[in-house]
């Protein structure tokens, strides 16, 4: 399941991108924000984290004005890999080498331009191997 979550400023690309997964018969869950009123970034971030940890198989897409809050908010859950990417080639090797589970996006970005970096994140696999290992020390279990 993909989980959907913006604040303000990342409200009308979440609607976009929402819209492109729709055509594609890809069900999403939205957490919010609901509108262009203002609103705080890790309110959302919050919700849309407790979402994705919900299943295994939940990937998350959190939009801010940046990325960057929104990403960091995500990240305060050392079970949550969440990477800001701007371009596809980011996209590929934050699934691959990080096994990321959050897509973080600017609200800048063009709509064909997220929809590509999207269409990135959700067809590549976690690579394993050596990185399995890196994760296992991002997340908290192993010291070395």
């Amino acid at each position: 399941m993909i989980i959907m979550a913006s604040d303000h400023r990342g409200f009308t690309m979440k609607e976009d991108l929402k819209t492109f997964f729709n055509k594609e018969n890809i069900i999403t869950i939205d957490v919010g924000t609901y509108s262009k009123e203002p609103v705080d970034y890790p309110d959302f971030a919050k919700l849309g984290v407790e979402k994705v940890l919900a299943d295994k198989n939940n990937i998350g897409i959190f939009i801010c004005g940046m990325g960057n809050g929104m990403s960091m908010a995500a990240n305060r859950n050392p079970k949550i890999r969440a990477a800001l990417c701007v371009n596809p080639k980011m996209a590929i090797f934050a699934r691959k080498d990080n096994d990321a589970n959050v897509l973080c996006l600017p609200a800048f970005l063009r709509k064909k331009k997220a929809i590509s970096i999207v269409k990135a994140f959700l067809t590549t696999n976690f690579e394993g191997g050596r990185h399995a290992r890196r994760i296992k020390k991002i997340s908290g279990g192993a010291d070395k």
